[in-house]
């Protein structure tokens, strides 16, 4: 009777990370770009919110201090340059090119776009040898790129360079989370936890993009009068109000991200991905007036088919090496996966947590003897 408990705990936990992971993420998505009608500033945004996020973080691994007496980890100067920096570097680059685009595309194309970013991950799985070329990937490619290339061509609201951005930011995603799962996923590190997480990264995240702002915007928003020189005080604590709550939601977004990859697995995140992409370019095209045509929607079909069919491989490969999905997303932290392994990989990986877990009953019984 525990195990059906057990499981159905489990679902309702990740139905509630999924769904909060939806609220933020939509969110911050429409928001992001309604306020980018009106402040050009996207880099200068980013950097208010990482302000923010870090502040919140610190605030709350002080709260939990208070409540559990237990301190929280502080990792080495070599650790937080050698094994944070390349996270951090990768996560700057990727919402901050994420934001800027939103002054030239429409939120269907962003959204579009940024569903390649498995296809980026596939190369990087290649390129380290973490999955084994086969033809299922080249029709999971080839999805994913037709429907790609047939949702933008003779598109009425398809701006290049907004293009560009995005698909930059999405190759550098595919980065971002190979490496973020690999870091909290490492036990020696003890980032385990969302907001120590991001406490540590949000600094690193702040220098990484503060030269790109001053180069890009710091000349531009020194000489606004959105801002710098404003002469009424009205307008600029209305300023700052709107960009504190975009603060508020890249907060809520890191800590569901970070907790849903943390407590589930990568391919949680993908699958959960997929339906908010959908309910995304839905609310697009009801509530911003994205022109959508019969085309770009049959390009939005191929891609989700596209990743859809590689979740399902993730998902059978996961089945035949005889350790469920949901086991492997209990045993994540322990196991150590990345985004994406090779099904040899995988197998000898489940075959070591079936000798630990055999090796532990042993143990009891010996105990208990």
């Amino acid at each position: 009777m525990a195990v059906p408990v057990q499981f159905l705990w489990r679902a309702l936990r990740t139905v509630g990370l999924v769904l909060q992971y939806y609220v933020f993420s939509i969110g911050i998505t429409f928001y992001n770009k309604w306020l980018m009608k009106d402040f050009h500033y996207p880099l200068f945004m980013t950097l208010v919110h990482l302000t923010i996020i870090f502040c919140l973080s610190a605030l709350t691994r002080r709260a939990l201090l208070c409540a559990t007496g237990k301190q929280r980890v502080v990792l080495s100067w070599k650790d937080y340059l050698y094994k944070v920096a390349p996270t951090a570097m990768a996560t700057a680059l990727d919402i901050g090119l994420s934001n800027w685009s939103f002054l030239f595309i429409t939120i269907s194309l962003y959204t579009m776009t940024k569903s390649t970013a498995v296809l980026f991950i596939l190369f990087f799985s290649l390129v380290f040898k973490l999955e084994q070329p086969n033809p299922f990937l080249v029709v999971v490619v080839l999805l994913i790129s037709c429907g790609l290339f047939m949702f933008t061509y003779k598109s009425t609201q398809f701006n290049l360079e907004g293009f560009v951005m995005v698909l930059l930011a999405s190759f550098i995603g595919g980065i971002r989370w190979t490496l973020t799962q690999l870091l909290m996923q490492k036990a020696e590190l003890g980032l385990q936890n969302p907001i120590d997480t991001m406490f540590h990264l949000q600094p690193l995240m702040f220098l990484g993009l503060f030269p790109l702002f001053l180069f890009n915007e710091g000349v531009s928003l020194s000489s606004s009068s959105r801002l710098f020189r404003q002469p009424h005080l009205p307008p600029l604590l209305s300023s700052l109000l709107s960009l504190s709550v975009g603060g508020l939601l890249a907060f809520g977004l890191g800590f569901s991200e970070f907790l849903l990859v943390s407590r589930t697995s990568g391919l949680t995140l993908s699958i959960s991905g997929i339906f908010k992409e959908i309910c995304t370019l839905l609310l697009a095209a009801r509530l911003m007036g994205d022109q959508l045509s019969a085309l770009n929607w049959l390009g939005f079909a191929l891609c989700l088919s596209g990743i859809s069919l590689h979740v399902g491989l993730k998902v059978y490969y996961s089945k035949n090496k005889g350790v469920s999905v949901r086991q492997l997303s209990g045993r994540s932290s322990e196991l150590e996966l990345p985004l994406l392994t090779s099904p040899e990989k995988e197998q000898q990986e489940a075959q070591s947590c079936e000798e630990r877990s055999e090796g532990e009953e042993e143990e009891e019984e010996i105990t208990l003897h």
